[in-house]
């Protein structure tokens, strides 16, 4: 009976062990620069984010990412529909003529 259990625990933990090494790690890609000049190259090509995504080996976050950095916003401003360097310009009140 002792024998069963233990050859069904080193079973076990085999399966387990060889799971961990053939699933891709999901923080695998962390530390690897990213070139948003060639994303936004593509992207301005017509290329989908998901294709760019997969033919650069990046994650499709990355791909907006590398957008929204293009486009000035943060994504705290992003969020809340505001630019980061918002664009002065005139009052309509200062330009009319009385």
């Amino acid at each position: 009976m002792k024998k069963t259990i233990t050859t069904i625990a080193c079973l076990a933990l085999g399966s387990v062990m060889s799971l961990g090494i053939a699933i891709p790690n999901a923080h695998a890609a962390r530390g690897v620069k990213v070139d948003c000049a060639q994303v936004m190259q593509d992207l301005n090509a017509g290329k989908k984010p998901r294709a760019i995504a997969t033919e650069m080996k990046i994650s499709t976050s990355s791909v907006y990412k590398c957008r929204r950095r293009a486009r000035g916003t943060t994504v705290a401003s992003a969020a809340h529909g505001k630019t980061a360097h918002p664009k002065a310009s005139a009052s309509p009140a200062a330009t009319m003529n009385h």
